[in-house]
């Protein structure tokens, strides 16, 4: 196995790992973890991949202009629909073709620093950003990992693919970001709030509940939406992201005559 493909597992396990301990606290400990633990976390994660990924070169400066462009595309749009249309939002929309071309590494890079930028620009800064940036960066991983077979021209496959994950992602950030909510704002309530020392599958159970009634409907939207935006812009975005990447990477080849 080549040594570029061990440090990118490596990476997406210490990102997969760290994030998982994050939002799974509430089902193994009855309180939540330092506020400056998770910003630790989150910013260190978002700082260390960056660092790794300029170290192996796959961060050079013009993939890094790129990201900040996107972040500042998504910081606009966040700007102007702070919450969404019933759940909907076109932020998801470049985290996820970025992730789709570009690999799970620069998607959760993108996708995380598309949320802090944003957060920054709407004044969103609270305990809650470092569960949305690392939520958020999973968006874009995922959308990496759906397109590492990826390959040649764009075709229905690829906007199909990345629909789909769109959908899936649409659901799992809010699930993820309820978390949040859930042990915050409805803690002990009696019939589905968290209850600090419960067993798991109570835990679980009380979860889900919580998830179905207050988020199911509202995560729909933006399911849908992050469907819909991906089968209409998908294919031209994929394409244009797709040439930039092909002129951004430099070949070297030997002269066997030497």
């Amino acid at each position: 196995m080549r040594p570029q493909r061990v440090l990118t597992i490596a990476e997406l396990a210490a990102i997969t790992v760290l994030g998982a301990v994050i939002f799974a606290w509430p089902f193994f400990a009855s309180s939540a973890p330092p506020e400056s633990v998770v910003f630790g976390i989150a910013l260190g994660l978002v700082g260390v991949l960056a660092f790794v990924e300029a170290g192996a070169r796959r961060l050079d400066a013009r993939r890094f202009a790129l990201l900040a462009t996107i972040a500042a595309i998504d910081a606009a749009l966040r700007l102007v629909l702070v919450i969404g249309v019933e759940g909907f939002s076109p932020f998801f929309f470049l985290v996820l073709v970025a992730g789709y071309v570009y690999g799970p590494s620069y998607g959760f890079l993108c996708g995380a620093t598309s949320l802090l930028a944003s957060a920054v620009a709407t004044g969103g800064i609270g305990p809650w950003l470092p569960y949305q940036a690392i939520a958020c960066g999973w968006v874009g991983l995922a959308a990496g990992l759906a397109g590492l077979r990826r390959a040649g021209a764009v075709s229905w496959r690829d906007v199909v693919a990345l629909a789909m994950v769109g959908v899936v992602t649409g659901y799992a950030f809010g699930m993820l970001l309820d978390v949040w909510d859930w042990t915050t704002f409805y803690r002990g309530s009696a019939t589905f709030g968290f209850v600090p020392g419960a067993a798991a599958a109570e835990l679980v159970r009380r979860f889900s509940t919580f998830y179905v009634v207050t988020s199911l409907v509202y995560d729909s939207f933006r399911a849908a939406g992050n469907a819909i935006l991906v089968l209409a812009l998908g294919a031209p975005v994929i394409a244009a992201l797709a040439r930039l990447r092909s002129r951004f990477t430099v070949t070297v080849v030997a002269d066997a005559a030497v």
